[in-house]
């Protein structure tokens, strides 16, 4: 079937672009930003061939995934623009949850599936990555354009990543990229309401933090000039991760690789 915006998505007046191949839908939302679209928009391809998440790592999404993007045109500070990530995360996870409930109650008195938010951009399931994000974004006529993407392994998923990956084939969810991206489409609305160009992040982060991945375990960040160690505390009103050290200091981290549990041994070495 197609890709369709959900109910809410047209409600509140989103429009898609969708492709059937594409090489970075984040790149084609921002490249049609600086050409004057405004949005908001969507868009979105089930086989996207130059897909980047941080770092400009590849990120490739094969023919049945799901990499989509949505452009927001603001006039907000770049800073605030960042804390958008944590609402399409939340967005994402509530869409997951919603199209995988056949499967939950499938594996009902087994070890159902529990989606995490692991920051600052992935999302988890049973210790594997199954989503990751990637907000960008740039000044231009109007105010600031930002896209906020998300590759999702629904039918494969790549080998050799620094954090295991999954798919939810794999997991024994078997949908569509057009029905996970009708679910998302929805959520969004809903998150990006509550986000209310940042003035809502109060209540992001409260939801983030319930859903977040090693909360309250060790932890290691390796931020690339450092390597910082201790505790997942929290994280803070602009979307630092806080650590607490041995020594009981708080350390604000604003990126980095972050290695949980027995993997931050690995990540501290």
């Amino acid at each position: 079937m197609p890709f369709a915006l959900g109910p809410r998505a047209i409600s509140a007046g989103y429009r898609l672009f969708a492709f059937d191949k594409a090489g970075s839908t984040n790149a084609e939302a921002m490249a049609r930003a600086r050409d004057g679209e405004r949005g908001p928009a969507w868009f979105v391809t089930s086989e996207q061939t130059a897909g980047r998440g941080r770092r400009q790592r590849a990120w490739i999404a094969p023919c049945g995934n799901l990499a989509s993007s949505v452009l927001e045109v603001m006039d907000v500070a770049p800073a605030v623009a960042a804390t958008l990530g944590f609402a399409f995360g939340l967005a994402h996870e509530t869409a997951l949850r919603r199209v995988s409930l056949e499967a939950n109650l499938r594996l009902a008195g087994s070890d159902q599936l529990n989606y995490l938010l692991k920051w600052p951009n992935d999302i988890l399931v049973r210790g594997q990555k199954l989503c990751g994000l990637l907000v960008e974004a740039e000044a231009v006529n109007g105010g600031l354009a930002v896209v906020a993407g998300i590759g999702t392994n629904i039918v494969a998923a790549p080998e050799g990543t620094p954090t295991p990956a999954v798919s939810l084939a794999t997991l024994g969810v078997h949908i569509s990229a057009e029905e996970l991206f009708g679910a998302l489409s929805d959520a969004w609305v809903e998150f990006r309401g509550i986000w209310d160009k940042g003035r809502g992040f109060a209540e992001i982060r409260r939801l983030w933090l319930e859903r977040a991945a090693g909360l309250g375990e060790r932890v290691a960040i390796n931020t690339g000039a450092m390597t910082v160690e201790g505790t997942f505390d929290t994280i803070d009103e602009t979307g630092c991760l806080i650590v607490r050290t041995a020594e009981g200091r708080l350390m604000p981290v604003t990126a980095g690789e972050v290695y949980f549990g027995a993997a931050a041994s690995v990540g501290a070495a």
